[in-house]
């Protein structure tokens, strides 16, 4: 008797590996994986840059895929849950996301208040004060997360000045 060849999953036939990774999440958490799951993945995943569910929708539609807002929200849910994906919320009043298997695992982030640029950077001093710290108080850490506030150069550069009213707490001044 011959054994029927299982069909395979729409994550498993000839995907990259972060993409496997995250159908072994869905299977060993019981949930389906599907093809609609498997492209909110990629655009992830193929990604240098901290997308919004709007930047994953229009890439979405730029491939022809039209996969609905809810759909999107929960694969991402699902995402950050495997923990193969960061959620971040820099304060413009929606989240962003990015995927945690990149060639800079572990990195800070300047944010540009004027217009929302997101610039990574990497820092060994902050590596030498977590050591410190560590040892100082008997702490071990397993993640940390640095996220400076500002303007970019390109916004100093065309002159965009930041107002400092309601930014300081009165108790500072003093």
């Amino acid at each position: 008797m011959t054994e029927t060849p299982k069909a395979a999953s729409p994550i498993e036939e000839g995907s990259p590996p972060f993409i496997r990774l995250f159908g072994r999440y869905l299977r060993d958490q019981g949930l389906p994986v599907t093809s609609q799951r498997e492209a909110v993945a990629k655009v992830v995943f193929t990604s240098e840059e901290h997308l919004s569910v709007d930047d994953i929708e229009h890439a979405l539609r730029l491939s022809g895929e039209r996969i609905g807002k809810a759909t999107i929200y929960r694969t991402l849910d699902l995402l950050v849950r495997s923990r193969l994906v960061e959620e971040h919320d820099f304060g413009e009043g929606f989240k962003r996301y990015e995927h945690r298997l990149s060639n800079q695992p572990v990195h800070e982030h300047l944010i540009c208040v004027e217009c929302a640029t997101v610039t990574e950077f990497e820092s060994d001093e902050l590596y030498r004060i977590e050591n410190r710290v560590r040892g100082e108080h008997g702490f071990m850490p397993v993640r940390h997360r640095l996220e400076i506030y500002g303007l970019c150069r390109s916004c100093q550069e065309a002159g965009v000045q930041l107002t400092t009213e309601g930014l300081i707490c009165p108790i500072e001044i003093i």
